[in-house]
């Protein structure tokens, strides 16, 4: 249910699939989407003269998301595709101190590998300029994460331990899971037994490993210090790591047998991998800027603040503590600012934090969501971020203005795209709200149109002014599309977000109504033709306001649940469950709030479209299958649809295509149909 980061949010919106109408014309359909392309991670050469970066497509013949490494001179010229792999995808480049290598993470075959259970990611080496790749690593389970050395002879890899013991045979088939962990599910690993990560060296001219960390815990985002004497990692340590939330920066001697030092000491989290963010060394190698949360209580409803520790002393402050969220820092030059992406209502722009003042500068202003950065040692700056009508696209950032290093994605100024506006509004109670509003293309004032109103996943996230196809394929079909930002909603501070601990579908519910409201009395969304519908935890607050309130003619709920109760023990949430509502068998009053959709399923009266992917750990399909038989007990119209193979965020185009074709059909079937409507 946490928020989700950029890359899984884009993946999960790369829909297809034909549409009845404007096929003559300009408009954005279903088909467009697969056309889209992703730019990601970002990362400038030691000159700063080059940017090396993914881009992410659809590989419609083999029904997969892949990524390639491109190259971009800073002054804008020169941009080439550095690979071109469509059976593999690379990803996380970094860049060798003398600028003639790359390296990266993919999951190509080398000779031996006969099929994709054999292939495993591993770190691989390139000419900078193009050309023949070489493997480097050689782990059994692969590499997860990796960062260079500052002299380009070692890496520090983060890699699980074996599956099989080193020269064992794989079985034929898998082997039992055993457990007797607290976390015992991951989305992204699956099932947790007693393998861990790691934290290894790895020299570059043999490939041979030396681990450097053992032990029942994990090691994750190294960074490498700029003088090459330590490497910075993120663990969690403890007599039982797994239930709590109290991440610490340990440092190492990239030598084997050297001792780890605990770097943090903040009784909460000092760096929690789900922001993918790594420890940023300072240019002397003297202090490391990182994210700090709250304490374990708030889980993630706290905003994140930077911060900057001594590596000598071990004395950490918050050079800029604002009630807003910070990632991605990186340092200036000259060591004196840390740049950093702050998030505000909507938006999330690039700002410099001068350290001695703690003054904050934006750098870049408006309508537009910021989600990456990079720095070069000679001062050039970098910013990945789209708005609307723009998917995330790099640009330089100069004095006054940013310029564009690339657009992969032209091809959309000759689209007619639907605009977004930001409405201001109160809740009942008199909470001041915003929503964004999407017209329908070709909305005539003073017509109402059927209205989807969308709900956001986290709890603790937001809808920005960031491109969102999905939004784009309902507006060219004639829906308007509201999309409130509710209490629980980050971007506004720390009591906004934690308006709804453990009180989940009540304010929530209120502000997403007063939302439908406000559109209502604008004149634009028809209120006998209104849908409803949400991933993740949007989907956990449709189940909630459909049992709260009729007004809706259709909902999907897709990675939901309205039954707390039955996703305690089976999703991967236990932990976070203890700490904000406690035991089922204790907090029965807790649990019984939380799970009000299912235990007053005889409410729901709107026809409903529940979706899960097979292998959702985040989410599991339990939640969407007890609330369609809660509705398919009553005579409600409803559907199941369980995605083969699937995770949380769906990745496999043609699953994608069939959601949304699913989702269009089922809100044109009671929004459209005049006959149709309960």
């Amino acid at each position: 249910m946490k928020r989700s980061t950029r890359l899984p949010l884009i993946l999960m919106m790369l829909l297809s699939g034909p549409v009845a109408a404007h096929a003559d014309d300009n408009r954005f359909t279903t088909a467009d989407i697969n056309r889209i392309a992703h730019v990601d991670e970002p990362a400038q050469s030691r000159d700063g003269n080059f940017i090396v970066y993914t881009v992410s497509t659809a590989n419609l013949e083999r029904d997969e998301p892949q990524s390639d490494l491109w190259r971009v001179r800073f002054d804008g010229t020169g941009r080439v595709q550095l690979t071109h792999t469509p059976d593999s995808s690379e990803s996380r480049p970094q860049w060798s101190a003398d600028g003639k290598f790359i390296a990266f993470l993919a999951d190509r075959k080398v000779d031996g590998e006969v099929s994709d259970d054999d292939t495993k990611t591993q770190v691989w080496l390139m000419p900078a300029d193009g050309g023949e790749a070489r493997r480097i690593t050689d782990m059994p389970s692969g590499v997860e994460d990796f960062v260079l050395s500052p002299d380009g002879r070692q890496l520090a890899a983060i890699a699980f331990d074996p599956e099989y013991p080193p020269g064992t045979k794989k079985p034929k088939h898998p082997l039992p899971v055993v457990t007797d962990r607290f976390q015992f599910k991951d989305d992204d690993t699956g099932w947790l037994g007693n393998r861990h990560k790691h934290l290894y060296i790895v020299d570059i001219a043999s490939g041979k490993a030396t681990p450097l960390t053992s032990g029942a815990h994990d090691e994750q985002l190294p960074a490498w210090s700029p003088d090459g004497k330590l490497i910075a990692y993120v663990t969690k340590r403890g007599a039982d790591p797994d239930r709590h939330l109290n991440y610490d920066i340990y440092v190492i001697a990239p030598q084997a047998g050297a001792k780890e030092r605990q770097l943090t000491t903040f009784a909460g989290s000092d760096l929690d991998p789900y922001w993918e963010t790594r420890p940023a060394w300072s240019p002397d190698s003297t202090r490391i800027a990182y994210l700090q949360s709250g304490e374990d209580k708030w889980i993630y409803y706290a905003p994140w603040q930077l911060a900057i520790i001594d590596v000598a002393t071990g004395k950490a402050t918050l050079p800029a503590p604002i009630d807003r969220c910070f990632t991605k820092p990186r340092w200036s030059p000259d060591g004196r600012s840390v740049y950093a992406l702050i998030e505000q209502a909507e938006v999330t722009h690039l700002s410099r934090i001068d350290l001695p003042s703690g003054k904050i500068t934006e750098l870049t202003h408006g309508e537009r969501f910021d989600a990456d950065l990079d720095v070069s040692p000679n001062g050039r700056i970098v910013v990945l971020g789209g708005d609307d009508t723009h998917p995330a696209r790099l640009s330089a950032v100069e004095q006054d203005h940013l310029r564009p290093l690339e657009d992969h994605n032209a091809w959309l100024d000759g689209k007619h795209l639907a605009t977004t506006e930001t409405l201001h509004l109160q809740s009942a109670d008199g909470t001041a709200l915003d929503a964004l509003l999407v017209k329908p293309v070709g909305y005539v004032a003073g017509r109402r149109y059927p209205t989807i109103v969308r709900v956001h996943g986290g709890p603790v996230y937001q809808f920005s002014h960031e491109f969102m196809p999905d939004w784009q394929v309902y507006a060219a079909q004639g829906y308007a599309v509201l999309a409130v930002n509710p209490r629980g909603s980050s971007g506004r501070g720390f009591d906004f977000a934690k308006a709804i601990y453990a009180d989940w579908g009540n304010k929530d519910t209120q502000d997403v109504l007063a939302g439908v409201d406000r559109a209502v009395a604008l004149g634009i969304a028809d209120p006998n033709r209104l849908g409803l519908g949400g991933w993740s935890y949007g989907a956990i607050l449709t189940d909630e306001i459909i049992a709260r309130d009729t007004r809706f003619k259709a909902a999907i709920a897709g990675a939901g649940s309205g039954n707390m109760y039955g996703m305690y023990g089976d999703d991967e949430y236990a932990r976070e469950y203890e700490i904000e509502l406690g035991t089922p068998w204790a907090n029965r009053e807790a649990y019984d709030r939380a799970s009000y959709p299912f235990l007053h399923a005889n409410q729901i009266k709107t026809p409903t479209m529940f979706q899960c992917g097979e292998r959702d750990f985040n989410v599991p399909c339990i939640g969407a299958e007890q609330m369609y038989q809660a509705l398919r007990s009553q005579g409600i119209p409803t559907v199941l649809v369980m995605y083969p193979g699937q995770h949380h965020g769906l990745t496999v185009p043609s699953y994608l295509r069939d959601r949304m074709e699913r989702n269009l059909a089922w809100y044109d079937r009671f929004l459209k149909s005049g006959d149709a409507h309960p």
